[in-house]
């Protein structure tokens, strides 16, 4: 075995340590490079093990913001469905454990594994709810008046949207993060901007019911109320009120929600009612509603089309739908378009002006559709809300 000297393993390592520095910042023009490529390889490691977690981690400090903001929303919400209904029914107690307990409320669908019956089913459940939303109102808040109830109702129920958009978002975040899945925290961060407009658009809603003011949803009975000008007014069931319009020649039968109390009505049994009266000799039905309108158009077109101009779980559409088709009796529908956030908040100027363009919309429509002599009915569907007979 041979023995190297000391020496020369000494000169041998230093002879090799410029070599070493030139690599790692001991001089020369690469040293900046040899910096930034071992930054990027630090970094792509970084990423490549953590960067799913950091990427949740700014998801979920978004979803967190846009919670808290929800919270504040639905506080204000409660606080101004508790103000307003002390303030109609001048109530001298703490109404706030009355008001929250109904915050809660909910609605269980009918048992759908044999669909025949289902809609009767539905349509008994929605009126035992809203009977009791109404009874309950009228405890909390006594010295109310029949519209006094209708819009209170509607305030309690804006409130109820507000404190239920809030739970599920709580809900799914707490999920989200003590599970640490980044697809529920995905998902909802994703929607968020759509949850948060439609809260938002809630509690527009609220502040204009308090008020008693017309929302964009009322175009409808507006149009009808405007058509119905000076005629006399007669109710049908359930809700709803109709007047004998001559109209081009012709005997229109309009109809709307009774106002101006936050009311929809029960346009189903109001027009089957309406129908069985003449004995099915309706020449055509005319149904006048707010639509959805899509990104890119304006608010306040008017367009028309087919078939049953009306929102909600569908019990209405059902049974007018069903009369129609027993005595043939033709539909049509015209709509003014609007945003979600439009069709709850206090009604705009430009749905308002679109109003005169609809009625020049049916106007046309009768003409083509119908002859003289003919009987029509003209349903204008919506909530009622500051909108008189």
């Amino acid at each position: 075995m041979t023995l190297i000297p000391t020496s020369d393993i000494i000169a041998q390592v230093t002879s090799n340590i410029p070599i070493i520095s030139n690599r790692f910042g001991g001089g020369g023009g690469n040293d900046w490079t040899s910096y930034i490529g071992l930054f990027t390889w630090v970094f792509f490691i970084f990423i490549l093990f953590y960067g799913q977690r950091l990427q949740m981690r700014v998801m979920m400090r978004e979803v967190e913001n846009n919670l808290h903001k929800l919270k504040f929303i639905k506080e204000e919400g409660c606080k101004t469905a508790i103000e307003t209904l002390k303030e109609v029914g001048k109530s001298t107690e703490d109404i706030s454990p009355r008001v929250d307990r109904c915050l809660d409320y909910f609605t269980i669908g009918p048992q759908g594994m044999d669909p025949a019956g289902i809609v009767s089913k539905l349509d008994h459940i929605l009126d035992v709810r809203d009977q009791r939303i109404k009874d309950d109102v009228k405890r909390i808040a006594p010295q109310c008046d029949d519209v006094q109830l209708n819009n209170m109702e509607n305030t309690l129920e804006a409130a109820m949207a507000l404190n239920y958009i809030y739970k599920i978002v709580r809900h799914f975040y707490i999920q989200g993060k003590k599970t640490m899945s980044l697809y529920v925290i995905m998902q909802l961060q994703m929607i968020l901007p759509l949850v948060m407009k439609e809260a938002e658009a809630y509690s527009a809603a609220l502040k204009a019911f308090s008020l008693g003011q017309p929302i964009g949803d009322s175009v409808g009975p507006l149009i009808a109320s405007k058509l119905m000008l000076g005629q006399e007014v007669r109710k049908v069931h359930k809700d709803c009120v109709v007047a004998t319009v001559p109209f081009e020649g012709r005997t229109a039968l309009v109809m709307k929600a009774e106002g101006p109390g936050g009311n929809c009505g029960k346009p189903g049994d109001a027009i089957e009612t309406v129908i069985e009266e003449n004995e099915g000799k309706i020449a055509m039905l005319i149904m006048i509603d707010a639509g959805l309108k899509l990104e890119g158009e304006n608010v306040g077109e008017v367009a028309e089309g087919i078939g049953s101009a009306i929102g909600g779980p569908g019990v209405d559409a059902f049974k007018i739908e069903e009369k129609l088709v027993k005595y043939k009796i033709p539909i049509n529908a015209v709509i003014i378009k609007e945003d979600i956030g439009d069709a709850v908040s206090p009604m705009r100027k430009e749905i308002h002006d679109a109003a005169d363009k609809a009625i020049e919309r049916v106007r046309e429509l009768v003409l083509e559709r119908t002859k003289e002599g003919d009987i029509l009915i003209i349903f204008g569907v919506g909530n009622s809300i500051g909108i008189g007979q």
